[in-house]
C-alpha cells in the first residue's frame, strides 16, 4: 500500500511524531493552562490548516466567510509551515510558546503529547464546549477524552478505511467484479489465491510492510475493530488485542503472508494504481485518487462475514486543537464552531470528499451522497469507526505493537500468539504510566 499520493504524506506527516514524543517529556505541565481571561477574550486570530491542495481550498473560503461578517474578530488563515511533519512543526510551536490559536492537522497519535507539553487548551472549560462537541459527533466522540473525560481535541474529520478492490484484475482473474467474495476470512483468502495464481496481480493485497508505528492502523486495526464490534487497541488502560479476535486477524494476515498473496517487501510507488497489487485499504480520499482505475469498494472482513451496515473499522482522522498560546480564546471557540457548522462541514464533504464527524452525516448531506455514489458506503462506514488510544503514550503503545506484528506476522518468526501477549504487556505498562 505505498504510495506517493494523499496517503502516503498522511501517514509521513502521523510518522515523526514519535519524535514530539521527545518534546512532550520535556514539559511537566499536564496541559489545558489557560486562564478565564482568556478564555473569553475577543479579537484577531491566527489559524492552520493542512496544506492539502483541497484543504487549502476549503480553509481559505471558510476564512473569508467569516472574516466578512466579523470586522472585529479577523482571521489570519495560513498553511501549517513546512518541516518535517506537522506534528513536529506543532509540538516545535507549543516549545516556543507561539502556536496559532487553532490547528486543522492534528493528528489524534499526538494529542496527550501535546496536552502532556502544556500546549493545548480543555475544551470542555467553555460553558458549551462538551454540549457541543457530544451534540455533533455522538457517541463516537467519547473516543477523544482524555483519561478525565476532558476534551483536548474537536472530533473533525475522517477517512474511514475499506477494501478498494480492482474490477477489472477480478474479471480478468475469472471473479465476480460486482459482488466479489471477501466478506469472510477463508473467502478473502481463497479470492487473493485466485488472483495471484491466475497472474493478474503479483500481490493480492500489499499494505506497507514497513515498521513505523502508523502502519498497523492499515492492517491489524481495522479487522480488529470489525472483527470486535467496535474495539481499540486499549480498553481501560488495559491492551485488548492478545484475546481470540485479535489471534484471529494475525492469523489471517499471517496466512496472507506465508502463502504469498500479501507483499513483504516496500512497494516504490502505488501498488493498487500499477497493478501490482488487486486490493488496498484505503479511504474516501481514494475516490480522486484512483479515478483512471475502475474500482469497487467493500468492508474489511471479518472471520465469519459481518453485514456491512455493522461493520467496524478504522477512522484514520485528523482533528482540532485549540492552543494555550492563543490570547483570544473565546473568538477562537467561536470560530472554531462556525468552522465546524453544518454548512461548513457540507463545504467540507463537498471540497474534500473527507466525512465530518457528525451523527446526522448521512442524513444531513443525503443529497450529496445521491449526486456522489462513490462517497455514500464512506458515508455510512464513517458511523463505525475506532480511533488509537488516548494518552500521552501512544505512539509508544503503537510502536510497541507494529514491532512485534513486524517480526511474527510480516516476516513469521516467533509465535503470533504468543507476540501479541508479550506486545500486550508492554502497552499495559505504558499505558499505566500515563
Amino acid at each position: 500500500m505505498q504510495r506517493r499520493t494523499r496517503f502516503t504524506r498522511r501517514a509521513t506527516a502521523i510518522g515523526a511524531a514519535v519524535l514530539v514524543a521527545g518534546l512532550g517529556l520535556t514539559a511537566c505541565s499536564s496541559g489545558g493552562g489557560a486562564s478565564s481571561g482568556a478564555l473569553t477574550a475577543k479579537g484577531p486570530i491566527t489559524i492552520w490548516y493542512s496544506n492539502n491542495e483541497q484543504e487549502v481550498t476549503w480553509g481559505k473560503a471558510m476564512v473569508a466567510a467569516w472574516n466578512k461578517d466579523h470586522p472585529d474578530e479577523q482571521v489570519k488563515g495560513q498553511e501549517i509551515p513546512a518541516g518535517k511533519s506537522s506534528e513536529e512543526v506543532i509540538g516545535a510551536a507549543i516549545t516556543a510558546g507561539n502556536a496559532p490559536c487553532l490547528v486543522y492537522n492534528t493528528a489524534p497519535s499526538a494529542v496527550g503529547q501535546f496536552q502532556k507539553q502544556g500546549g493545548l487548551v480543555d475544551l470542555s472549560s467553555f460553558p458549551d464546549g462538551a454540549s457541543y462537541i457530544e451534540k455533533r459527533s455522538g457517541d463516537i466522540a467519547t473516543q477523544y477524552q482524555d483519561a478525565d473525560g476532558k476534551y483536548y481535541q474537536l472530533p473533525w474529520k475522517s477517512n474511514p478505511v475499506m477494501i478498494f478492490y480492482n474490477k477489472d484484475l477480478f474479471a480478468k482473474a475469472g471473479l465476480d467484479a460486482e459482488n466479489p467474495k471477501l466478506s469472510t476470512y477463508a473467502d478473502f483468502l481463497a479470492t487473493s489465491k485466485t488472483l495471484v495464481d491466475a497472474g493478474v496481480s503479483k500481490y493480492a493485497i500489499h499494505p506497507a510492510p514497513t515498521s513505523e508505528f502508523f502502519q498497523s492502523q492499515f492492517d491489524f486495526m481495522p479487522l480488529y475493530a470489525a472483527e470486535t464490534g467496535g474495539k481499540g487497541l486499549v480498553d481501560d488502560g488495559k491492551a485488548t488485542f492478545a484475546d481470540t479476535a485479535g489471534d484471529d486477524v494475525a492469523s489471517f494476515w499471517r496466512s496472507l503472508y506465508d502463502q504469498k498473496l500479501a507483499g513483504q517487501e516496500q512497494y516504490q510507488g502505488d501498488s493498487f494504481a500499477d497493478g501490482e497489487a488487486a486490493m488496498s485499504i484505503v479511504g474516501p480520499w481514494a475516490v480522486s485518487v484512483y479515478k483512471d482505475v475502475n474500482w469497487g469498494a467493500v468492508p474489511v472482513p471479518t472471520k465469519d462475514g459481518t453485514s456491512a451496515d455493522k461493520t467496524y473499522t478504522f477512522s484514520d482522522a485528523k482533528n482540532i486543537g485549540m492552543y494555550t498560546a492563543c490570547k483570544n480564546q473565546g473568538t477562537a471557540w467561536d470560530f472554531l464552531k462556525f468552522s465546524t457548522s453544518s454548512d461548513q462541514d457540507r463545504a467540507l464533504l463537498e471540497t474534500t470528499g473527507q466525512m465530518p464527524i457528525r451523527t446526522d452525516l448521512a442524513t444531513t448531506y443525503a443529497d450529496y451522497f445521491t449526486a456522489n455514489p462513490s462517497y455514500k458506503l464512506f458515508g455510512d462506514q464513517a458511523a463505525r469507526t475506532v480511533e488509537v488510544p488516548p494518552g500521552p503514550n501512544t505512539v509508544a503503545e503503537l510502536q510497541a505493537f507494529r514491532d512485534a506484528w513486524s517480526s511474527s506476522v510480516i516476516f513469521g518468526k516467533g509465535d503470533v500468539k504468543s507476540s501479541l501477549k508479550d506486545a500486550a504487556a508492554k502497552v499495559d505498562e505504558l499505558a499505566a504510566q500515563g
